[in-house]
């Protein structure tokens, strides 16, 4: 299943089965394979009531300021953002840790395990909420085996960054006004 570029479509999280967040976004490639889309200021976000409780991000009604191309790759661990300011100049790299993409009809799933790795235009890496794993297993969000490929997935992404290996790279020079 492909998405056609121009397609709206929801990008959805879900635990444990059910529904937790929901926000449009829109397709600038796909291959079936990789997956390439547009998040833009100001897409509402949607919270359905979940068994687990409140999610973290309920209250933002929408996405913040920045511009981002999310970059998926089927079976991955992770997705690739390339985030910018509003005015389109670039602010960073981001290496968001989540569940693989699951395509739906107008939709894709997954959930966010909350370690991420953001790389800066210089190529300097900072690691942000790292403890974010730790705390969605005690909560339950995640098991043991999830922190343990998801901490597999980041070495792996390290390596890759270390030695120059990026699958995203046909995306080095897109920008929002391509």
């Amino acid at each position: 299943m492909s998405f056609e570029p121009g397609a709206s479509i929801e990008r959805r999280e879900v635990l444990h089965g059910e529904l937790w967040l929901t926000h449009p976004v829109t397709v600038v490639d796909d291959d079936g394979e990789h997956l390439a889309v547009r998040l833009d200021p100001g897409s509402p976000f949607t919270f359905p009531r979940h068994p687990f409780g409140v999610h973290p991000w309920a209250q933002h009604r929408a996405w913040g300021g920045s511009i981002v191309l999310q970059l998926y790759r089927t079976g991955d661990l992770y997705s690739v953002w390339k985030m910018f300011e509003a005015d389109g100049t670039l602010r960073h790299w981001y290496v968001n840790f989540e569940a693989p993409v699951v395509r739906g009809p107008a939709h894709i799933d997954t959930d966010d395990y909350g370690l991420d790795l953001v790389v800066g235009s210089d190529g300097r890496r900072s690691w942000k909420d790292v403890t974010d794993l730790h705390h969605q297993r005690t909560e339950g969000r995640i098991d043991e085996r999830t922190v343990l490929d998801v901490l597999a997935a980041a070495a792996r992404v390290e390596a890759d960054l270390d030695a120059g290996r990026l699958w995203w790279e046909r995306w080095l020079d897109w920008t929002p006004r391509a």
